[in-house]
């Protein structure tokens, strides 16, 4: 088997990543269904489309950390049932409200904080059962295609959205959507290695979600790549917003040269994902110097001077953005101690996710205020500064001089608060 997809040899991981690559072109087709349902309940207000989007993404902020703290608690198989099964059953409520036509705003408002609810609880569990499954040595390669699949769904799951709501309304893709979670849940049903019957837990006590926090404090590696996740993600992964603004305001173009800026980008993400995929282990110098090309591509995509320059642009920023975004996952999750592998993916999926209501509004800010295309290169400059401050802080802090050779991940054990305690 080729290098690139060495994790599929694996059974129960090959059962998962098929699964999910069902689940998530349901998910790409919600996204755009729940987004036209909005528009047309409200009038096309763009206000009620920004309360929906940031009611999703809210509960990252909110509620990560007790996934990150159920992730490391309970088997994460049954978990992941129970989350897909109430994602399925958010996605088949909504589709009933629309077809039935008695679907308000206020219903998706709520519905759609539920499902960022289910996220939440389900991310922290689905990424670190990678590790349950394939083992230290592949985690990398295995995080890389996890994101090779979301990314073949992104280019898939929107135009099958559309074809539908053209031929049928939005109603029928939420409930295309609730039907593709049956994926996930068959086949964690027919795992049968020891990672996912049997995976090791850590029994409950006082204090866990402190002690999670205490872990990441203790590890300057951690903080420096969260950090640079932090800008990287916030400011400069707001792709859906800038590109809009690029293609209408800057080129003249219409909601299809704006469509197909997304597939594009889409496509050098993918083959971000696949690169990154044939790597070994990670290393903090791979996380800062993708987050610094993919700054600095971004910037020089906004100063293209016409659409399609821009367009061509935008395939080395989506390579870079993979390689930094499955170089970074892949790090924390193998330089952590594994009894509390949850929590702190819980505190990367809050930076990650968490920071898009923020990042959002400062970059249409910047957008209105000085010019569209202040709105792409803007955001890669505060990633730049951002990473550059993070990793001479990160480097002082680990006592390291900033040599690429010595950015390498230090092996830190986990203890308790309990344990401390009792030693003493």
């Amino acid at each position: 088997m080729s290098p690139t997809f060495r994790s599929l040899r694996i059974r129960d991981y090959r059962l998962l990543w098929t699964g999910m690559a069902v689940s998530n072109v349901g998910t790409w087709m919600q996204r755009v269904a729940q987004d036209w349902l909005v528009l047309v309940l409200s009038g096309g207000s763009g206000v009620a489309l920004g309360i929906t989007t940031g009611l999703q993404f809210l509960p990252f902020l909110l509620v990560a950390p007790f996934g990150g703290l159920l992730a490391d608690r309970l088997p994460k198989r049954y978990l992941l049932m129970g989350t897909n099964a109430a994602m399925a059953v958010l996605a088949a409520v909504l589709g009933v409200l629309a077809i039935t036509g008695v679907a308000q705003v206020w219903h998706v408002y709520v519905l759609a904080f539920l499902l960022g609810v289910g996220t939440a609880l389900d991310h922290p569990a689905r990424q670190t059962f990678v590790s349950d499954l394939v083992g230290t040595d592949d985690v990398a390669n295995a995080v890389a295609l996890n994101s090779a699949s979301f990314n073949a769904a992104r280019m898939i799951g929107p135009a099958t959205a559309g074809l539908l709501i053209a031929a049928f309304g939005p109603g029928p893709v939420f409930l295309v959507n609730a039907l593709t979670f049956a994926g996930p849940l068959v086949a964690l049903a027919l795992m049968r290695s020891a990672g996912a019957l049997t995976p090791d837990t850590v029994e409950r006590r006082p204090g866990m979600l402190r002690d999670g926090l205490r872990y990441v404090r203790g590890r300057p590696d951690i903080l420096g790549v969260l950090a640079i996740l932090f800008f990287v993600g916030t400011f400069g992964l707001n792709f859906q917003m800038t590109t809009a603004l690029m293609a209408t305001e800057v080129f003249g173009m219409g909601a299809g040269a704006y469509g197909l800026l997304g597939s594009i980008m889409a496509t050098g993400s993918l083959a971000g994902a696949l690169l990154a995929a044939r790597r070994g282990r990670p290393r903090r110098r791979v996380v800062v110097g993708a987050a610094v090309a993919f700054a600095l591509l971004e910037i020089a995509a906004g100063l293209m001077p016409t659409y399609w320059l821009f367009a061509v642009a935008l395939v080395p920023v989506g390579i870079a953005a993979l390689t930094f975004i499955t170089t970074a996952n892949a790090y924390v999750q193998t330089s952590v101690a594994p009894a509390v592998r949850g929590r702190v993916m819980a505190l990367y999926i809050m930076v990650f996710m968490g920071g898009t209501p923020l990042g959002a509004p400062v970059v249409g800010w910047v957008g209105e205020q000085f010019g569209a295309r202040w709105s792409v290169s803007g955001g890669g400059l505060i990633a730049l500064v951002g990473t550059l401050l993070a990793t001479a802080v990160m480097a002082r802090r680990s006592g390291l001089v900033v040599r690429p050779r010595q950015l390498v991940r230090p092996r830190v054990p986990f203890t308790s608060a309990a344990e401390e305690q009792r030693a003493a």
